[in-house]
């Protein structure tokens, strides 16, 4: 069975991680914060969490 996500929400905590790491804060405490701030499950954190990770390292590579 396959889990649907609300891509509202992930929308929405995409842009609010975007945002905050162009004011300088900390991948890693806002990737603890989201999931509460957003109400995500496990899954949609791991999703985030996969997401910033690897395009932090495309980012560094460039």
């Amino acid at each position: 069975m396959s889990t649907i996500m609300d891509n509202k929400k992930l929308e929405q905590a995409i842009k609010w991680i975007d945002e905050s790491l162009q004011e300088g804060k900390n991948l890693s405490q806002l990737l603890q914060e989201v999931g509460m701030r957003f109400n995500l499950g496990p899954k949609e954190t791991a999703f985030l969490e996969r997401f910033f990770k690897s395009n932090s390292k495309d980012m560094q590579t460039k």
